[in-house]
């Protein structure tokens, strides 16, 4: 019997390791220092000697074209720039060239943080890639590496299947994924940007959204997104309000919920009118084992002032 394919495919280091490196690679960079220095990060065990690695300016690399990451958090880019200054960069880049730059294929974390230490030479692997390899592998980088939320991963197979005319099956094949996987990352696209933005933060999971989608009038589906987040519903909750919904039943407020032991409910009720006597302003917390809110109310732009100055908060 044949062995089970990998769900990840050739994976991202199997994609490097296929693109060609480049032929004569400049030998514009300097040694690394350290970054007390101020020019570049110690290499790290991944680029010191390694063949194919050179040092280039980090000015000369320019973002992606087909990067499919939207937004990176400053905390999470000030923690990796502190790793790298403490540790020196573990993975170097993955570059192209492009006339007189290099265009990023893999790393875009890795380059800002570098920014933000302003060094000035990076460690980097210098390949010959076509734009859909390029696409693919930062995708794939992504995904295998650093997270991207489940729109930014939707985003990022339309673009190699818009960009490079591919099918749902052979964008799937590039990024090592079953196509049954990627159809339905994509239908997470036909969500109207509101609930795009509710599932990119994770205020509503996949699943959720799956059985939104089950409601063709966009302004009902926002509100019973609405209701999913305010009253904490799990998915099967979220589907039988979809399925009343389509029946013309109407479900009261808070039947579908959780229902909260009476321990657990007076110790949240404590909390409440902690956080209300401390601010001086009605607090509520929607709370759950995985995961929870805290809604503060306030009166008008002074109010809000004097709670931010209270939690310390510059406006």
């Amino acid at each position: 019997m044949a062995a089970p394919k990998s769900r990840l495919g050739r994976g991202l280091g199997g994609l490097i390791a296929s693109a060609k490196p480049a032929s004569n690679p400049p030998a514009e960079a300097a040694l690394p220092v350290s970054p007390a220095g101020g020019k570049s990060a110690p290499a790290g065990p991944a680029a010191s000697g390694a063949p194919g690695f050179i040092e280039i300016g980090v000015h000369l690399v320019e973002p992606s074209p087909y990067q499919a990451r939207r937004e990176i958090a400053a905390e999470h880019l000030a923690e990796l720039a502190e790793s790298i200054r403490a540790e020196g960069l573990l993975q170097p880049i993955v570059v192209r060239r492009r006339g007189d730059k290099y265009q990023l294929i893999a790393g875009e974390r890795r380059w800002r943080a570098f920014q933000q230490l302003k060094l000035k030479t990076i460690p980097a692997r210098l390949v010959e890639a076509s734009n859909a390899s390029s696409a693919a592998i930062g995708l794939i980088e992504n995904l295998q590496r650093e997270g991207l939320n489940p729109v930014e991963e939707a985003y990022g197979y339309a673009s190699l299947i818009r960009d490079f005319d591919l099918t749902q099956e052979a964008a799937a094949e590039r990024v090592g994924k079953g196509r049954a996987s990627v159809a339905n990352s994509l239908r997470l696209l036909s969500l109207d940007a509101e609930l795009q933005g509710y599932l990119a933060k994770n205020l509503i999971s996949v699943g959720h959204a799956k059985v939104l989608l089950g409601i063709e009038d966009v302004a009902q589906r926002a509100v019973l997104a609405r209701r999913t987040i305010e009253e904490g519903l799990s998915v099967r909750a979220t589907e039988k309000l979809v399925q009343a919904k389509k029946a013309g039943v109407s479900v009261p407020a808070g039947s579908t919920g959780r229902k909260v032991p009476a321990v657990e409910a007076a110790a949240v009720a404590g909390i409440e009118k902690k956080l209300t006597s401390a601010l001086g302003a009605r607090v509520s917390l929607k709370h759950s084992a995985k995961k929870g809110r805290i809604v503060i109310e306030y009166a008008g732009n002074d109010d809000l002032h004097r709670i931010l100055e209270k939690i310390g908060v510059e406006a």
